[in-house]
């Protein structure tokens, strides 16, 4: 996938992944819908593969997650440079995405957490804080359900909206079963027990390789 950007592309792009990052309650990863529509689907920077492999690598590889967003910068840049085709020559661009990209959603948020936190501290007593606090439980849980959508999402075509019983049926025989079963699995695994994230990550590796899901 190659896609030049102008200098208004990398100054947009800079300032979405700085508005994403005072919105990531929850964790960067929690902005992953938002970063999808427009990396993806509105600018095209970014091919499906290449977004879905960036999370997943950064889920499975130590570190934070928010490392996710550096794969994101590269592949734009290297896209930008040309692609893969371009040689060591795409280096540079691919550092500058980034560069920028982890720039602008980690500068905004780490202020914003600094500034916030020695204010609040002062005035955690307050009902107001208290509740402001509490009120940001539900926002965090609705982001990362819409992340998981998100991750899920994207091997299903688009359901008919309407039409006849048969053509419902046609479209539910052909959704890929066996990886929404693994979804809800590692889902449950995740809820009920303590098993560690990067056994379930391995798994659905696994099933990948084998052409199972």
């Amino acid at each position: 996938m190659s896609s030049a950007l102008s200098w208004q592309d990398w100054l947009s792009m800079l300032l979405h992944f700085a508005a994403w990052s005072l919105l990531s309650i929850g964790g960067a990863v929690a902005t992953l819908p938002d970063m999808h529509r427009y990396l993806h689907t509105q600018q095209q920077w970014l091919s499906e593969l290449q977004f879905g492999s960036s999370v997943a690598l950064a889920q499975a590889a130590p570190g934070p997650n928010v490392l996710f967003v550096a794969l994101l910068g590269w592949h734009i840049g290297l896209n930008a440079a040309g692609g893969t085709a371009a040689g060591w020559q795409a280096w540079p661009l691919a550092l500058l995405g980034m560069g920028v990209a982890m720039v602008a959603i980690l500068l905004p948020s780490s202020l914003l957490t600094y500034g916030a936190t020695r204010w609040v501290h002062r005035h955690q007593q307050q009902l107001w804080v208290r509740a402001f606090k509490q009120g940001l439980a539900p926002v965090v849980v609705a982001l990362m359900l819409a992340t998981g959508w998100l991750l899920s999402f994207p091997a299903l075509g688009d359901a008919p909206l309407g039409g006849v019983p048969d053509q419902w049926w046609t479209w539910l025989l052909q959704q890929p079963w066996a990886g929404w079963c693994l979804t809800v699995v590692a889902a449950l695994l995740v809820w009920r027990t303590r098993l560690h994230l990067l056994w379930l990550l391995g798994a659905g590796a696994l099933l990948g390789a084998m052409g199972w899901v």
